[in-house]
Order: structure tokens, then sequence, then C-alpha cells
């Protein structure tokens, strides 16, 4: 019994030992992850799991993401940059966003959601619509990584670099984030499961997914309810000011918000898309189709959204008499330039792509109008409705923490 004290130390060294050997081994628990993600809508990407690893296959881009685990003996033997793979230390201690690229760059708002912001370290441009990563680049905490030829050095210090532009040259780290190639909203929702595998955020980005889901589709559902006699007719246009024509949306995701809003979109009772003011005959049949319409969502770009008004439309539409327009009798003509930054960055191309049951409780407003809802991200620019200007200012939170998502009232 005497000799029991003396070989603590050895014992105690055993165990050390056998602590080191089994993480170098990757067997802790916290790399075992086990398939927790799984996705459900989108179509461009998907997740498979390993115990040490994860690959994301990316259709993007065509290539196969190895998210190795930072505890794990691969993450220092396996470094993969070929033509169809790539891999990447996994959770990301730091990351930079391609924020330049048209017609929003990568939107910052799945990031915030969940609570990555503290982690973002580099932009391209200071076009972002999200208050809260103005703050933190007014701060120094975010910088911008310039053009030229250093730039490419720049990105190269980083874990990973996002970006949306799939033509532009990539370096190892890049990784294609695009939610805007789904075709439903749903679908582009979903790809905050994406980037809950690079950082181990998986459970969280279920769990907003799973939130914002069961909220379009309540929704959806309530406004399938309607009672009304006809399904109102939407129309999605926008003109062309230098070629002075105007367009009807084919937009898939944009076609399927009215559908779920418990609309009817136009496109499905004609056949021309394209119609030219200075055309006589296109002109007339544009008159007539405007005629059937309910409500108009014009999504004409303007370098000056406060100053675009109904009269602008009129005026872009080329009508005098106005008289067989329901729409302008019913005050339904929308724009989704609400929030704005500078006039030309819209919160459209950011938080409406990460949060897409605020886009459809918009529209069911605007279809079935109650007057105690508050939209988001469209004004009815035929009662006057101005935009929003978005500043470093409207950040009243910590940025560090996840956003909790916007669920309207569904009832």
């Amino acid at each position: 019994m005497s000799s029991w004290p003396c070989s603590w130390p050895l014992v105690l060294l055993l165990v050390m030992w056998w602590m080191v050997v089994r993480e170098s081994n990757g067997a802790s628990t916290n790399v075992k992850v086990g398939s927790i993600s799984k996705v459900e809508d989108a179509v461009n990407f998907h997740i498979y799991y390993g115990q040490t690893f994860k690959v994301i296959k990316n259709t993007i881009d065509g290539k196969s993401y190895l998210l190795i685990q930072n505890t794990s003996r691969m993450a220092v033997r396996t470094k993969y940059c070929t033509s169809r793979i790539k891999s990447y230390v996994i959770p990301l201690i730091n990351y930079s966003v391609d924020t330049q690229s048209s017609p929003g760059g990568v939107p910052v708002s799945f990031f915030e959601l969940l609570g990555l912001l503290g982690t973002l370290k580099g932009i391209t441009s200071e076009a972002v619509a999200s208050p809260c990563l103005l703050k933190l680049f007014e701060a120094g905490e975010v910088v911008k990584l310039e053009k030229g030829e250093q730039q490419e050095q720049l990105l190269s210090q980083f874990a990973a670099h996002f970006i949306s532009d799939t033509d532009q040259p990539q370096t190892c780290n890049f990784a294609n984030f695009f939610p805007l190639s789904e075709g439903t909203p749903l679908q582009r929702a979903e790809w905050i499961k994406f980037l809950g595998a690079f950082t181990n955020l998986e459970t969280k980005a279920n769990q907003v997914y799973d939130v914002v889901k069961a909220s379009y589709t309540c929704l959806s559902q309530m406004a399938a309810n309607k009672t009304k006699s006809f399904k109102p007719i939407v129309a999605w246009i926008e003109y062309d000011k230098n070629g002075g024509v105007w367009c009807f949306t084919k937009e898939a995701h944009k076609l399927k918000f009215v559908e779920d809003a418990g609309g009817e979109n136009i496109d499905k009772s004609i056949n021309k898309v394209s119609y030219n003011v200075s055309d006589p005959d296109d002109l007339e049949a544009l008159h007539a189709i405007l005629c059937t319409v309910d409500a108009v969502i014009d999504e004409t770009l303007s370098s000056d959204p406060q100053n675009y008004t109904q009269t602008t439309f009129l005026e872009n539409i080329n009508v005098d008499d106005n008289s067989c327009f329901s729409f302008i009798s019913n005050q339904s003509i929308w724009r989704y330039d609400k929030r704005v930054r500078n006039g030309t960055i819209l919160d459209w191309y950011d938080g409406a792509i990460s949060q897409p049951n605020l886009v459809l409780a918009d529209i069911v407003e605007a279809l079935f109008p109650t007057g105690n809802y508050t939209t988001s991200y469209f004004r009815n620019i035929a009662k006057g409705e101005g935009v929003i200007n978005i500043n470093p200012d409207m950040c009243a939170r910590d940025a560090s923490l996840p956003l909790d998502p916007t669920i309207p009232a569904c009832g």
C-alpha cells in the first residue's frame, strides 16, 4: 500500500498520453459529427458526412468541398485544390465575402442569422445592406479588400472566401455560395445549411430554416383560404429606359411568390414578353394587358428610389387615360426597394433571400390588404410610400450574436 501514492505520476502520465493519442486519431466526441444536416428543398448542393469530415457537392461550380474537422489528423495532412475538389479546415477561423458582384454579391444576411459576423474579416465592397456589417466596417473590425494586383494575395489569408460570381478567377480558398441559382424562395433560403456545414452550426442552421419554412408555409395556407370569387392578377414588370422597352418577368421564384400569396401571374395569359413604347402597336397591346391586372410590381431600376413615384411609372408606360387600370383605382403599384442604401443597394438582394417568408407576407398584404401590417421589402407608390435608408446606426444589437428570424403573424 505504501507504494501506491508513488505510482500516481505514472498513472497521470499514461492518462494524458492516452488522451493525446485519442485526440490525434480524431476520436474525440466533438469530431464525430454524424449526419446532422439534410438538404430537403435546394437542388444545387448536397451534404454528406464522415466521422471527421463532411463533403458538400456544389453543382454551381461542379466541385466537391471537403470540410475537415480541425481536431482530426486529416486537417494537417490533407490539402486539396484540384479541378474537382477543394478542402477547407473547419470550423472556419475567419472568412471574407465578395460583396461586389451584381446584382447584390453574396447575401450576408445568412451569416448574420447564424451569428457569424464576428468572424467575417474582409469584404470586397461597401455595397452591403446590413446595418450591423456596416457598423463593424466603420469600427475597423472588417476591412475592404480593394481591387488590384494585391487582392488575390490579401484574399489568400482567409480560411475561405465566399463568392457568387462563378466567372471570376478562383483560388484554392474560394467557395461558391449562390442561393440565387435556385428556382423557388425556400430553395434559396435553405442555403443557410451550406454555411452551417462550414462552421459546425448545422443545428442552428436547421432551426432557422425550419422556422422560416414553417412561417412561409403557414402564410401560403392562409392566403389559399382567402375567400374571393377570383384570384388577383399580378404583373411583375420592368422598364428599360435605354431601349424604351417594358418586359414581363419570367423568373420562377417571383412567379412562385405570387402563386403562394394566392394570386395569379399575368405571364400565363400572354405569349409576348417585351413591348416597345415607341411602337404604337406594342404600346396598345401593353395597355390592353395592364387593363386586366389587379396589382403591379414595378421592378424598374432607379438610381433615385425616393423620387420614383406613381407619376414616374405612368410616364414610363406612356399613357394619358389610366381609367381602365384597376391597379390605379385599387392603389396597388408596388416596388421592392423599400429598404435601400445609397440609392442603389437594395436589401431585396440580401435579407429577402434568407427570409422569404417576409416577402410572402408583403405580397399577401398587397393582394389582400388588411391595413394593419407593415411591409418589410415592398412599398406602395400608388399610396406615396417612400423608402427606408439603411445606415449603421440601425444596428442596435451585438453583431456577433445570431439574428433571430422575423416571423409575421399568421392566422
